[in-house]
């Protein structure tokens, strides 16, 4: 485990969200999950496709009326989009809280380790000396994602992490914690762990925070 891996894991775990128990030395700082209504709205955008149902909807009726169609085929045509639409939010919503339920992220001492998969579970397990950057993207509130920005040459696949992962970086995947209820306590506590990490390893951190744009909030950790 002390390699960055992704692989198939565990049906009984020793530790919940570990493969295996912590090596002497190690220690657990924090354990999370994203929140299911969080990933309904900002990953599966139910809002927006509820609000397009909702326009479709709204044009059905008046084409209709404008076409003189019969008021009962109107509402039938109405009472359709308005049943795909039920479905259609139904499934993200259950998507939404299967990726809540399968889903655990942990910060030790010396790494990150996500836990994933509605389908088939997984682990990635991210060692500090692999990280080169986390940046914070605020959902509202305390909740964001914090993104793992890795060294040149260190490519995971984007498909295989989705939705963990930082949207619309296929180039250079970004591992993301995503959808935490508290997401400034857990950046807190992974950017001391990781100077910890290098302080230890006479790696000499530091520690910079920037605010780019589309709302990220970075903490970057750069070796001297």
């Amino acid at each position: 485990m002390r390699q960055e891996v992704i692989a198939r894991e565990h049906e009984i775990e020793p530790v919940p969200g570990l493969p295996e128990r912590l090596p002497d030395g190690e220690v657990m700082l924090w354990q999370g999950k994203p929140d299911a209504r969080l990933v309904a709205r900002r990953v599966m955008k139910s809002r927006w496709i509820g609000g397009y149902f909702l326009i479709l909807a709204a044009w059905a009726g008046t084409a209709g009326l404008y076409d003189g169609q019969p008021l009962g085929g109107i509402l039938f045509s109405i009472a359709v989009l308005i049943a795909l639409a039920a479905v259609l939010l139904g499934l993200l919503e259950l998507f939404a809280w299967a990726v809540e339920r399968t889903t655990l992220y942990t910060i030790t001492s010396e790494r990150v380790v996500m836990r994933f998969g509605v389908a088939l579970s997984m682990t990635l397990n991210l060692p500090y000396n692999r990280v080169s950057a986390v940046s914070i993207r605020r959902l509202g509130g305390k909740a964001g994602n914090l993104a793992i920005q890795l060294p040149p040459g260190h490519r995971l696949s984007w498909l295989i992490q989705w939705p963990h992962v930082r949207g619309w970086r296929f180039a250079e995947p970004e591992p993301s914690l995503i959808c935490l209820p508290d997401a400034d306590k857990a950046g807190d506590i992974l950017a001391l762990a990781i100077a910890q990490y290098r302080s230890r390893h006479s790696e000499h951190p530091r520690l910079a925070t920037a605010r780019p744009a589309s709302g990220m909030a970075g903490i970057a950790v750069a070796a001297e």
